[in-house]
């Protein structure tokens, strides 16, 4: 599924690091940032994360809620979250049902091997569920601030 600005956003539940579960029905009112990373405690991933972590306060004061989603387990998550005070809630999405239904789930290669595999990408929300903007393919340097001025003029 590919989506587009201005689609309804796929509703979704998925576990979170701590114990606790979050879902997008749950954050209706507010504009919702989803980032999809591909593994948990790997170089870009950890630095997208303490990225995010360090403006949360700057999200929260544009209404805005941050979430990273992966396919790790939620044991994985909690480690990953306590490793390095991460700040931003972390989604277990072990079935891929989410990632599949965001579009982010595609055909990678690697020293020319393919594979299944996230791409990492992010999804800003806006309060009435719908996509407002899409980065796909990320590179992580800056990501975070582009995504924060996004949310605030959204």
């Amino acid at each position: 599924m590919t989506l587009a600005v201005g689609d309804v956003a796929p509703n979704f539940t998925v576990a979170t690091d701590q114990g606790g579960s979050v879902s997008l029905a749950g954050l209706k009112g507010r504009k919702v940032v989803i980032y999809f990373y591909p593994k948990a405690d790997t170089s870009a991933c950890t630095q997208e994360a303490k990225d995010f972590t360090a403006l949360k306060g700057e999200f929260e004061a544009a209404g805005t809620t941050v979430i990273g989603v992966s396919r790790d387990p939620v044991k994985a998550l909690d480690k990953f979250q306590a490793k390095y005070d991460l700040g931003v809630a972390l989604g277990s999405d072990e079935d891929g049902k989410v990632t599949e239904a965001y579009g982010v789930w595609v055909e990678k290669s690697m020293y020319g091997k393919s594979y299944m595999g996230i791409e990492r990408s992010t999804f800003l929300i806006d309060a009435a569920g719908k996509v407002a903007r899409i980065w796909s393919k990320v590179k992580v340097k800056d990501h975070a601030a582009e995504v924060l001025a996004a949310a605030k003029a959204l």
